[in-house]
């Protein structure tokens, strides 16, 4: 069997099993910010809000754990290749000292971030971050153990429980507090599948490829990759609107809300699959480039498909759903819809670039995006054309730096020969 058949029928057995856990946590996710806001208020609805965007801005960078995980499990899965410790305790330890750093460092930002409950949010932040370390070790290593029915569980739980707990909290007529709890505790499901999943347990002791040392060091690139991505996926609608002033402030909401809409139907479950990808990629082989080549011409093509539709359908659903108020052209949406496809082809690109063992490459191309979106997002023309531009820009410029290492490696290597 060749590597990119074994990749291909693993791939196919995760889809299912991942695609119903996404819908889930994507579901759940919508769920409870529309009862925290029925719940609480405009006022209150801010605060928890505000929280909420911190919590996902740490965690995202922390996805870097994830990936490093599934790559270094996967390359050391037979033990033939596996000299380092067990990466559960790095990860874990690296959890902590985010968490610390968050409650040490808090008094400098904490009063610019949070305008209430600010004891609570940072009490709450440093024990969420925490423990989402060893949520991020055991998603990595479920994903390079090829445990997708387990690893699907962890996800699902992850969201039923935020799910329930803001029902509950709607239920007895609870506060704000109760919603900066449940933001966090979704993060505790790694205790539930420990306790109840015997592939969770076998998978979460599993060792990587390399050394203690040379994880760590790949994990905290692949973090900064990380940091580069939440600021280009989740800060994007701030950088908008911080390079906006000179722009009238309905034209900018109306191009925020649009590139929010725009994006999630491909970023959200793209994200899920990153670990299904870098297992991909990881067992390809010699053959990395048949096996890139299939999620990247289906991302391309949902991407060209889905701006066609925005083109068409886009501007009267923008006005019958959200009001007259959010007024764009078709032109614009397909724009903005091909800016969320080069951006999660880079996302595809990354995956590839990380099995490989390239960290640095795969940081850089993130971070290049990164600076050339915001570069883009100054150029003195229309915030809607710019905002096209800069969307479109600078994740292709991106996957042009990660091209270039997966242009001359043609096989995952132990990641202590690469950067």
């Amino acid at each position: 069997m060749t590597g990119e058949t074994a990749a291909t029928r693993r791939t196919s057995g995760a889809i299912g099993r991942v695609t119903v856990a996404t819908l889930i946590a994507a579901a759940s996710g919508y769920v409870v910010l529309l009862l925290a806001a029925r719940q609480l208020g405009a006022a209150g609805y801010g605060v928890f809000a505000v929280f909420w965007a911190a919590y996902g801005m740490v965690t995202g960078a922390q996805n870097g754990q994830l990936q490093e995980t599934t790559r270094a499990i996967r390359a050391g899965i037979d033990g033939a290749n596996a000299p380092g410790r067990r990466p559960w305790l790095i990860n874990g330890a690296i959890g902590v000292t985010i968490g610390l750093l968050v409650a040490v460092t808090s008094p400098l930002w904490s009063g610019l971030v949070f305008d209430e409950q600010r004891g609570l949010s940072v009490l709450l932040l440093a024990i969420g971050v925490a423990s989402f370390g060893v949520y991020a070790h055991l998603a990595g290593a479920l994903s390079g153990a090829v445990s997708w029915g387990a690893f699907a569980m962890l996800l699902s739980v992850d969201a039923v429980i935020r799910l329930v707990g803001a029902v509950l909290t709607v239920v007895f007529d609870g506060d704000v507090t109760a919603f900066l709890v449940i933001t966090v505790i979704g993060s505790v499901s790694w205790m539930v599948l420990l306790a109840t999943s015997p592939a969770a347990r076998a998978a979460v002791c599993l060792p990587a490829d390399v050394t203690a040392r040379r994880f760590t060091g790949n994990t905290v690139t692949a973090m900064a990759a990380a940091a580069a991505s939440a600021v280009l996926v989740m800060g994007f609608p701030v950088l908008i609107t911080a390079t906006g002033a000179d722009a009238d402030p309905a034209a900018v909401g109306a191009v925020v809300l649009a590139v929010t809409l725009t994006r999630a139907p491909l970023l959200v479950p793209l994200n899920s699959f990153q670990g299904v990808l870098i297992t991909r990629f990881v067992d390809a082989g010699r053959r990395l480039g048949a096996a890139l080549r299939a999620p990247f011409v289906a991302v391309a093509a949902i991407g060209v498909v889905g701006s066609g539709a925005a083109w068409l359908i886009g501007p009267w659903l923008l006005t019958a759903v959200f009001g007259a108020d959010f007024r764009l052209s078709g032109a614009a949406l397909a724009a903005f819809t091909l800016g969320a496809t080069t951006l999660a082809l880079l996302t595809v690109t990354g995956a590839a670039t990380i099995a490989v063992g390239a960290h640095r490459w795969y940081a850089a191309g993130w971070w290049v995006a990164t600076l050339a979106s915001i570069g883009l997002l100054l150029l003195p023309t229309d915030v809607t054309v710019r905002v096209a531009i800069a969307l479109l820009g600078g994740p292709v410029v991106g996957m042009a730096v990660h091209g270039v290492v997966l242009a001359g490696r043609s096989r995952p290597a132990v990641a202590s020969t690469r950067d």
